[in-house]
């Protein structure tokens, strides 16, 4: 790989607040990566002191030998040679430490961005996201705010705001209660041809691994997790799921921006006219299960489920302590035979 190359890309980590030095990294295998020389350039400093911060960096065990790789690097005289590159938990670290004007700028860019991600909770490089080069992920952040916009209480909250603009609204009324389960079955049966009861009725398995689930809170599932329909949802359907979702509250907001009159009955008709348009089944009832049947019969399944979980456990475990106990014994055993012969030398 030569330092001049383009074929690997790169990322424009920031511009200096000269504003005419932009510092870029190259990206490689999902990764972003500098030489020992690259660093240097970036902060402005000798290579031994880039050097001397590396290995303080190794040596406080901040970080292992994973950021580093090593990549054949065509020089200035033509040869190739094999180069240490080090990857951006490394030029964070480096960052922190080295003492330079650019040091400085580059601590005050990671504070700020930091800062921002922590109040905020994302940051965005707009000037790439709008001007893409060879490593474009626009369409996984997009991805990514289609699921999240889709995530249950974003999606409820952002339905009842819809609701609440027709203007026969009354909250008190059953049409205003079961709203928003009618439009979550509603999209439910367009990708699945289930309402979310009999998503889950038809998925929970108590002998299956996670008992079916796709996706779940935590480390492992749990009782709450085996009554939500999306967690039964394999990546395509989610993704289908997330489009719909996507649709119905893009036209809803605009509708409302417009001014646009809608009653109740309105906004959920609304939904049955983007799903004919979309070419997908249209749900005319409220399907075969109730939600309290579902949550009975999903509990009984879990509890079926997390008593073999259980047992497996246990009895994994008492296998593994058994295991220990022999090697324990094997190697008392063999350290007594060595002594035995020592003796005998003697």
């Amino acid at each position: 790989m030569s330092e001049g190359d383009d074929d690997k890309g790169e990322l424009i980590l920031y511009r200096a607040d000269d504003g005419a030095t932009e510092i870029q990294l190259r990206a490689i295998g999902g990764r972003v990566w500098l030489s020992l020389n690259q660093m240097a350039d970036l902060f402005e400093r000798d290579k031994s002191v880039i050097s001397r911060h590396i290995k303080a960096v190794f040596d406080e065990a901040e970080l292992t030998d994973s950021v580093v790789a090593r990549y054949a690097t065509t020089a200035a005289d033509g040869k190739t040679y094999q180069v240490d590159y080090y990857a951006l938990e490394m030029i964070l670290a480096v960052g922190y430490r080295v003492r330079s004007q650019r040091g400085t700028q580059f601590r005050q860019w990671a504070t700020a961005r930091l800062k921002e991600y922590l109040v905020k909770g994302f940051v965005l490089d707009e000037k790439r996201l709008r001007d893409p080069g060879p490593f474009d992920y626009f369409d996984e952040l997009l991805a990514k705010i289609r699921d999240i916009r889709a995530s249950e209480k974003r999606f409820y909250q952002k339905t009842r705001d819809l609701y609440t603009t027709a203007s026969d609204y009354d909250p008190a009324s059953d049409r205003a209660k079961t709203f928003f389960a009618t439009v979550q079955n509603k999209l439910l049966y367009a990708v699945t041809q289930h309402t979310a009861a009999e998503l889950v009725m038809a998925r929970l398995d108590a002998v299956s691994p996670n008992a079916g689930l796709t996706t779940w809170q935590g480390a492992r599932v749990r009782k709450g997790d085996v009554t939500t329909a999306k967690n039964f949802l394999g990546d395509d359907e989610i993704d289908e799921l997330n489009r719909l979702v996507s649709l119905f509250l893009d036209t809803g907001e605009l509708r409302a921006k417009n001014r646009k009159a809608m009653t109740m009955a309105g906004w959920e008709a609304e939904i049955d006219r983007l799903l004919a348009f979309t070419e997908k089944p249209l749900l005319r009832n409220a399907g075969s299960v109730s939600h309290a049947r579902m949550e009975a019969i999903a509990h009984q399944r879990f509890e079926t489920f997390d008593t073999a979980r259980r047992a497996a456990e246990l009895e994994k475990a008492e296998a593994e302590h058994e295991a220990e106990l022999e090697k324990i014994v094997e190697e008392a055993a063999k350290a007594k035979g060595e002594n035995k012969t020592k003796g005998k030398k003697k």
